[in-house]
């Protein structure tokens, strides 16, 4: 069997083969390398067979492609399932795992597990709208349900409202739901459907029911939302979905969503009893009697803890107090193994880790009985499928993107890759060491820090050194691997990297997630300090060739830190950061996290600090270092003014500085080619000013 399992692995690394040819351990980490790995994502379980994507991106093309392959758990064998110039998506097994339905150009298909090519694919929808995300379920005629969302336009735009001047180009808003994170509004809102589909029908079928009709309403929620927003019990009657059912202001300046239940028989929506945070992630008991979500207590507060509530369907319009099954615990995401079991995955201590929760039947809901742990290490588990013996989950770690484990159900025990689409990339580069620090922090907590060493590290050289600082800033520097701040990268090119979990990260308890709101430069700051003052009284750290880098909050650190490092850094770099704080309040979009995090408007009786003592641009005169500012065009999270403005300051000021834009991208950068030169202009101003 381990043979066979090995065996399956070459093969599949094998078909899956990538462009650029290395010798063994003979090549350091490069973006054109990093671009060429294959991005595993795990999409459905059926008895023994699982089915996943892998994305490959094409540098000269400058795009990606998503083909389909199915692992066998018997056997270990994995087989390419999609060969097709369109991403595949959203798949599901079938009958068994005989068929496969998935999307393509916005429309099902269905397919064979023994068929190759998804041009032979039958299409089984013909909608006038596309297909975004979806569900299938099965039911006992041999049809398929299928729930999904889609785009559904409702609102009247500029040009039906001025009919007669076609070619006039505006827009025209009332409210704050005018754009959002990198898009504005194109009238249209995201909604749920649902279709019966006879598989065996010769034609496509055109017609669905839009279960929101005429609602201006989202779900899922925008920009993130996807097919975990929504669910369908297993005996097709029932339909859940999140959405957060507040226009224009309130939209921006809430997060109180709730979990709603469309009734397929009667047509019925029903609102349930949830909290006045976010209510999300909705999910059915096999036996359809129960529905699971998360939700979190504080309406305004994207960072609160999430917490996981069962309510029995004939209880779902009570309103009644509810109590967490798990108090305390921060949920990412959970599934049903049965009808008193869930397994879920939670934060710990800067990794994901997956658990396995039992219940009992309390007065008037399900209980907590025992939580088993069923993975550990340095390591973050993800996306997960269950069947009635394995985890199938996705897992990476600073030195791995995503390949697929199994993991028993029943024992703890070393999970077994079941995907290894990358080894003879990894196989054929240098990898630096990872260490792991306790720092002690100003207000005497311990700070969990990593520590990248570049590879081949000789401790009797001195090398420059990167304190990377971290985005959210409720978001913890994980065991990740990314495909831009990729901290492997950065000690290929010669770097030691210092990655601080400072205090606002969750996975280390709630007091140090919360922390951070409306102190934005305060602790996180000193914490930021603590890890390159420790760290620089090592011999092998050049203390006189240090750089701050990071992104969004670490962007914002970037600035902050830049007028009053003391002279400690030769070389800064601020992606998407904040900059002006009064300018950020009244251009961002989801008000709620202004509101939240750092107190609301500048123009209260009792102004908050962040535009005072915490407003990087009022430390502008103390500025030293060069700087490289980057930033996207289509950033409305933090528009791009911030950048502008930075960029503008350091030049008036007489500091070197470089402003790198990207038009067409977002908060993130998306593109290929765009990827390839950010990486080039961010090394190319890392070397210029540390490594003289």
């Amino acid at each position: 069997m381990k043979n066979s399992i090995i065996l399956t692995l070459i093969a599949i690394s094998t078909i899956m083969s990538n462009s650029i040819k290395l010798d063994a351990q003979t090549e350091k980490m490069t973006p054109e390398i990093l671009w060429d790995l294959g991005r595993v994502s795990l999409d459905h379980i059926n008895n023994n067979l699982v089915i996943y994507g892998v994305t490959n991106y094409d540098l000269k093309k400058n795009k990606g492609n998503r083909e389909l392959y199915l692992a066998d758990l018997n056997t270990g064998a994995n087989t390419q399932l999609t060969n097709s110039p369109e991403n595949d998506y959203s798949s599901f097994l079938i009958k068994g795992g005989n068929s496969y339905v998935f999307i393509k150009k916005g429309q099902l298909y269905i397919s064979n597990t023994n068929q190759i090519k998804s041009e032979k694919a039958k299409k089984l929808t013909s909608f006038k709208t596309k297909i975004q995300s979806a569900k299938v379920t099965e039911l006992n005629d041999g049809r398929i349900l299928l729930v999904f969302s889609t785009r559904v336009k409702i609102d009247e735009t500029p040009l039906e409202r001025h009919p007669d001047k076609p070619k006039a180009d505006f827009s025209i808003h009332d409210d704050l739901m005018y754009r959002h994170w990198d898009s504005w509004t194109d009238y249209s809102y995201n909604h749920i459907g649902f279709s019966v589909i006879d598989p065996n029908k010769k034609t496509p079928t055109s017609k669905y029911i839009d279960i929101m009709k005429g609602e201006r309403f989202h779900s899922p929620l925008p920009p993130f939302g996807g097919s975990e927003s929504f669910d369908v019990s297993k005996n097709g009657r029932y339909i859940a979905y999140a959405s957060k059912k507040l226009i224009g202001k309130d939209f921006t300046t809430h997060t109180n969503s709730k979990i709603y239940l469309f009734d397929r028989e009667t047509e019925i929506t029903t609102c349930l009893n949830g909290l006045d945070g976010y209510d999300n992630n909705p999910s059915f008991s096999p036996n359809s009697q129960n529905i699971a979500f998360t939700a979190m207590p504080e309406d305004g507060y994207e960072s609160d803890v999430n917490q996981l509530y069962i309510l029995p369907l004939d209880q779902a319009g009570d309103k009644r107090t509810l109590s967490p099954v798990i108090p305390a615990e921060y949920i990412n995401s959970f599934e049903w193994l049965d009808n008193k079991t869930i397994i879920f995955n939670e934060t710990v201590e800067a990794t994901q880790q997956i658990r396995r929760l039992d219940l009992v039947s309390g007065k008037n809901a399900m209980a907590k009985k025992k939580i088993r742990k069923l993975t550990e290490g340095d390591y973050n588990y993800g996306k997960f499928k269950i069947n009635k013996k394995y985890v199938i989950a996705e897992r990476q770690d600073h030195n791995h993107a995503n390949e697929l484990f199994k993991i028993s159900l029943n024992k703890f025990e070393k999970p077994i890759p079941l995907t290894d689409v990358n080894r003879d990339l990894y196989d054929s580069i240098q990898i630096g060491n990872v260490e792991k620090r306790w720092i002690k922090t100003s207000d005497g907590n311990e700070m969990l820090t990593w520590v990248f060493f570049p590879p081949n590290f000789d401790k009797e050289k001195k090398y420059p050194t990167l304190l990377y600082c971290q985005g959210g800033p409720q978001s913890a520097v994980s065991s990740f691997y990314s495909f831009r701040w990729n901290f492997q990268l950065m000690a290929a090119n010669g770097y030691i990297v210092v990655a601080p979990n400072r205090h606002g990260v969750p996975g280390f308890g709630k007091e140090w997630n919360e922390q951070i709101s409306q102190d934005w430069g305060g602790q996180a700051m000193s914490d930021y300090l603590a890890a390159i003052d420790t760290l620089s009284k090592e011999n092998y750290v050049d203390e006189n060739n240090l750089g701050a880098i990071g992104a969004s909050y670490g962007g914002y650190s970037v600035y902050m830190l830049a007028g009053i490092h003391e002279n400690r850094f030769k070389a800064l770099i601020s992606h998407c950061g904040l900059f002006n704080m009064e300018s950020w309040y009244l251009s961002t979009e989801e008000m709620f996290f202004a509101n939240k995090d750092v107190g609301g408007p500048f123009w209260q009786a009792n102004v908050p600090r962040a535009y005072t003592d915490f407003n990087p641009k009022n430390f502008v005169q103390n500025w030293t270092a060069p700087i490289l500012v980057i930033h996207g065009g289509k950033d409305f999270r933090v528009p791009v003014n911030q950048g502008i403005e930075a960029y503008q300051a350091a030049q008036l000021r007489g500091i070197p500085s470089r402003f790198l834009h990207f038009e067409n991208e977002g908060h993130w950068i998306l593109s290929p080619q765009n990827g390839l030169v950010w990486h080039s202009e961010f090394f190319k101003w890392l070397d210029k000013w540390l490594k003289n």
